[in-house]
């Protein structure tokens, strides 16, 4: 079984004053699952606070955007190296508001998985279809093409280290949310192309992620199905007390036995 996953993506919302809050609700939060790992996405000037109110409590931090060169006239951006820098040791990769919002191609997504990688960092991929390509029966050959630009921009070695996230873009923001076996349709989906692309011992090692509206609500029945490794958490996240709810659901869910080593 691989270990759970719960991260929260706080996306453009947070000021100092509620990194410390944040932070003191979760340190003095007495539920805290400890065979569920739990990862934090904030904007990047609240990364740094972040850790260091969170220091000693079992949280990783991220940052939610990098670029996929190492250094240059690139203004307003921040380079794998530098987030690496300053604490993070993860980074979101593709996320459907930079692939739909900031025009993100497949080829970009895939350079900035790369770029984590050479950094150090563990990019989360993210892949997921809108409602139109799923109405028109193209959900699959979405993600299926999304997952692939990794391997074929970046190598196989690339995708084998990442953690992916399934997002049906459809269900972010909307409060609708795929249903447990719509997802986990999609989830098996993915971990075929990772044992196609890089082999069966690293899809069975790799952790997919549903991200689209999971609250506290629905996390049981996302997370207890077998393909679902976590959860990337939006709006939910921004509250200590529902973020942990959703990591106890992973917790019951899927169990704490025979864990694979964390990616």
């Amino acid at each position: 079984m691989r270990k759970p996953l719960i991260a929260g993506n706080w996306k453009m919302h947070g000021s100092m004053a509620f990194v410390a809050e944040f932070a003191t609700a979760l340190r003095n939060n007495e539920t805290l699952p400890g065979d569920v790992d739990l990862l934090l996405f904030p904007p990047a000037p609240y990364l740094a606070p972040l850790a260091q109110a969170l220091a000693g409590v079992p949280v990783g931090l991220g940052v939610q955007n990098i670029h996929r060169e190492a250094n240059g006239a690139f203004t307003g951006e921040i380079a794998a190296e530098m987030a690496r820098d300053i604490g993070a040791r993860w980074t979101l990769a593709g996320h459907s508001e930079r692939r739909s919002l900031f025009s993100e191609s497949d080829e970009v997504v895939a350079g900035k998985v790369a770029a984590a990688v050479r950094a150090g960092l563990v990019p989360v991929l993210c892949v997921g279809e809108t409602l139109a390509e799923r109405d028109a029966g193209s959900a699959e050959a979405v993600v299926a093409r999304q997952v692939r630009a990794v391997s074929e921009v970046a190598g196989v070695e690339a995708l084998a280290a990442a953690t992916l996230a399934y997002e049906p873009v459809w269900a972010i923001g909307t409060g609708r949310t795929a249903s447990p076996g719509q997802a986990q349709e999609m989830h098996a989906l993915i971990r075929g192309l990772v044992a196609e692309l890089c082999g069966k011992k690293v899809a069975d090692g790799t952790r997919i992620l549903y991200g689209g509206s999971v609250k506290p609500d629905n996390a049981d029945a996302l997370l207890a199905q077998p393909d679902i490794d976590g959860a990337l958490v939006g709006g939910a996240s921004l509250e200590a007390a529902g973020f942990v709810r959703i990591a106890a659901a992973g917790s019951v869910t899927m169990g704490s036995a025979s864990r694979q080593p964390p990616r």
